[in-house]
């Protein structure tokens, strides 16, 4: 099975966080469109298994496209690929982007979930990132999606946001659980140097949360929703059972997937590729950036991935895919992390325990092959 995303670049005010590849100039949007149904085209080829799982539309802001314009992309996949054992098409979305009429037109369409950028319920928080909604248009724009029929809702939040403490976290977890929504997606803050919020990092206007503060939080977001029911099956993800985001996980288990749009990235097994270019280039003609993986990339991607998850890695698929030497070599450098309690070994299975994801990437980095 095979996955496929679309970039949809296009953003009406850029939030002070955000480093995705994104642009403020909607009226290139029609033309930007257009290139995307080029490439998607051009690119049928690409991946190896042609049986796509998922389609996810990412950004960016993909709501601000028409819903028809939507499905547009949509029936185009169905034409060039096997989507016979198509599960699950996602939407990111913003609240303010949400009406009546737009759902009712989102409901003529094939999306089943629905990914919404929450980020907080606190006013002032909202102000600060740099968002265009309000904590009252979240929770709404989540009651017109219910009550039209959408029972696959995701919602993001963000933690670690200094000035923003444990007391305004509680108020968004709250809140969000109140909604009634079966994925939520909690993300520590990161600082960009390329972002509004990397600026004035710079210029001392802030500061980063500190270690203790963000584990704290980090520990707080997965109390409030383990404790509501909700599977913390990634670093940042959790779901009610049955309710993971099947598109993200493909990703963690190293399934291919095909990126449409300038900012996308694609994977065949063998060749990582993207498009970082600006979409004045890009609806002229698409060109890529591109590698091929080497046996230790790929080991090292497999070892990145999977302690990101729940499942952890396994030690018979290391062995089997990339030797007996490295799984050796893996299980000596996981006895020295054991007696941290940050790490679980059993027979054939390494895994990180949920509480101490965070510190996943301190791990990753003493257990990769460099």
């Amino acid at each position: 099975m095979s996955s496929i995303y679309l970039h949809i670049p296009f953003c009406k005010r850029l939030c002070g966080y955000c480093d995705f590849y994104r642009t403020t100039k909607l009226r290139y949007m029609p033309d930007v469109v257009e290139a995307m149904h080029a490439e998607l085209s051009e690119q049928r080829d690409f991946l190896h298994d042609k049986h796509i799982r998922t389609i996810y539309f990412g950004g960016g802001t993909p709501s601000l496209l028409a819903p028809c314009e939507i499905e547009r992309f949509v029936e185009q996949v169905r034409e060039q690929f096997d989507c016979s054992a198509l599960e699950e098409i996602t939407i990111e979305v913003n609240p303010d982007d949400i009406t009546e009429e737009y759902v009712d037109a989102l409901r003529k369409t094939s999306v089943n979930r629905i990914s919404m950028g929450v980020q907080s319920l606190n006013d002032d928080c909202l102000r600060f990132m740099g968002r265009r909604h309000s904590a009252q248009q979240a929770v709404e724009a989540v009651r017109m999606l219910q009550a039209a029929g959408y029972k696959n809702i995701s919602v993001d939040v963000i933690f670690g946001v200094e000035g923003f403490g444990s007391e305004v976290l509680a108020q968004t977890l709250q809140g969000t659980l109140s909604m009634g929504v079966q994925h939520i997606s909690a993300y520590h803050l990161t600082i960009e140097e390329s972002t509004r919020f990397g600026r004035m990092l710079a210029r001392g206007e802030m500061s980063e949360t500190e270690e203790e503060r963000s584990e704290a939080e980090f520990l707080q977001v997965h109390k409030a929703l383990t404790e509501a029911g909700f599977e913390h099956y990634e670093v940042s993800n959790y779901g009610l059972p049955n309710y993971r985001s099947r598109h993200n996980s493909s990703y963690w288990q190293g399934v291919e997937y095909l990126g449409i749009g300038a900012g996308a990235h694609s994977y065949n097994g063998n060749v990582r590729r993207w498009c970082e270019q600006p979409i004045e280039e890009y609806i002229k003609g698409v060109e890529y950036g591109s590698e091929r993986l080497s046996e230790r990339d790929k080991l090292n991607e497999y070892i990145m991935t999977s302690l990101r998850c729940v499942e952890g890695m396994s030690l018979a698929k290391v062995e089997r895919d990339f030797g007996i030497t490295e799984r050796n070599r893996l299980e000596r450098e996981v006895a020295k992390l054991v007696s941290s309690e940050l790490v679980v070994h059993e027979e054939n299975n390494l895994r990180i325990i949920p509480e101490k994801m965070l510190l996943s990437d301190m791990v990753i980095e003493q257990l990769i092959e460099l």
